[in-house]
């Protein structure tokens, strides 16, 4: 799974929009994984194989946030 992590720099639209573009959710959903990340300091949005994890955690750090690409159950 994909988590991001809040900061105090990037605009909350520029996150919106990019989660939007990286995980093809909509814009619901940006905005409410967005508003968790800033309440409770992250968020996972995303969960997929690692490859496409990757990818999608790539596009977000593109923007300046904070990812880490992890399983979502320990073992």
């Amino acid at each position: 799974m994909v988590v991001i992590f809040d900061n105090d720099f990037t605009p909350i639209d520029d996150v919106v929009r990019t989660l939007m573009y990286a995980t093809g959710c909509d814009l619901e959903e940006a905005c409410v994984e967005t508003w968790e990340a800033q309440q409770y300091g992250k968020a996972p949005v995303h969960f997929a194989g690692e490859p496409a994890c990757l990818a999608v955690a790539a596009m977000i750090e593109s923007i300046g946030v904070r990812t880490e690409v992890k399983k979502e159950w320990d073992d």
